[in-house]
């Protein structure tokens, strides 16, 4: 690497430090300690663990819907629906990926969750085990990333209106398509859910929240204007939703922690379907991006959008269907643990690819 290459490594770095912030910026690390003592409390203290889940399961349940709205509300608070009238300006970008989003991508990770989950790796697990991993895989893979794009966009110097429009309509057509989209690519796998509750948990952590963020969007620009809303509501409420999630990982590792400890490669072996359907859905839209002559602007933040996931809402579904202490969820919050890196280092490559054309 030359040196004029380091200075501009370096620069990117600073941007990125200064763009997530000190928490974000630093996520896998806070992510890592909240791991550990999850793991700490649950392995050691596992029998209090267990009576207290079973005295508070109500009150658990609870816990959980809270800390997953504290992540969820913030992101949803942030969108903007008056963006979708601008979606017909870039037909392409967001037919791309709306067909990656939707179509691809679900269904290449239902075929990784079965390739590695009951085949590559069984002769680690047992059958429910795989079974389980599988059904948290779906659940993540059919659900395409919101807010963070936003971040993904400014990074990859992409066009911000179009992300803004792709996300609305995402989540316009999450409120439509996840339940049948889940439902199917789990029935075929061969996991029985039941569907009020998948339904139930779109309502509750889609419908709801996007309704409240839309409202409160409108209302506090109205009253207290655009830069308040910016500059001091959003950057609270990151706070809050990183705090969250941060806590919501320390719960699922606590009831998680003795089959962790005791099967510690199993996080390696879930994370790799994870990692390989990124680059896989990565490529593939920047490839078809370029093939209908998309600009940068627009293939790069597509392409993040087609790899990436919304793993606030996969964490709840997974929770809501299986438990919390099911593999589901495990597949869940391992792919939450993973984003943040995993991403970054899509954003890096979007940018080499940009500077060879």
């Amino acid at each position: 690497m030359s040196l004029s290459d380091n200075i501009v490594s370096e620069v990117r770095e600073s941007r990125l430090k200064k763009n997530l912030g000190f928490f974000e910026g630093n996520l896998i690390w806070w992510a890592v300690l909240s791991i550990v003592a999850g793991l700490t409390v649950g392995y050691f203290a596992e029998d209090r663990v267990a009576t207290f889940a079973e005295g508070n399961f109500q009150s658990l349940n609870i816990l959980v819907v809270v800390l997953v709205w504290l992540m969820i509300f913030p992101r949803m608070v942030q969108i903007d629906f008056s963006s979708i009238k601008k979606a017909g300006d870039m037909p392409g970008g967001i037919s791309l990926a709306v067909v990656i989003s939707w179509l691809v991508k679900p269904l290449f990770m239902a075929v990784f969750a079965w390739l590695f989950f009951e085949n590559v790796f069984a002769a680690f697990f047992s059958s429910s085990q795989a079974q389980q991993y599988v059904a948290g895989a779906i659940v993540l893979g059919a659900a395409p990333c919101t807010a963070m794009v936003f971040v993904w966009t400014y990074l990859t110097n992409g066009n911000p209106i179009y992300s803004l429009a792709q996300v609305s309509v995402n989540d316009f057509i999450l409120l439509i398509i996840y339940v049948p989209v889940a439902g199917f690519l789990l029935g075929i796998s061969g996991v029985s859910i039941y569907f009020p509750k998948l339904l139930t948990a779109v309502l509750l952590f889609i419908a709801l929240p996007l309704t409240a963020g839309f409202l409160a969007n409108l209302v506090l620009r109205k009253l207290k204007g655009e830069v308040w809303f910016r500059e001091v509501f959003l950057k609270k409420l990151k706070a809050v939703s990183v705090i969250a999630l941060l806590a919501t990982v320390f719960v699922l590792f606590v009831f998680q922690g003795r089959s962790i400890i005791d099967q510690p490669l199993h996080l390696l072996f879930i994370a790799i379907p994870i990692v390989l359907l990124a680059y896989t859905m990565f490529f593939l839209t920047w490839i078809c991006g370029k093939a209908l002559d998309l600009p940068h602007s627009i293939r790069a933040p597509g392409a993040m959008i087609g790899a990436s996931n919304f793993f606030e809402f996969s964490v709840a579904v997974s929770i809501v269907l299986f438990g919390l202490n099911s593999g589901a969820a495990l597949v869940a919050v391992t792919g939450m643990l993973i984003e943040v890196p995993l991403m970054l280092s899509l954003v890096r490559i979007a940018n080499k690819l940009s500077r060879g054309e």
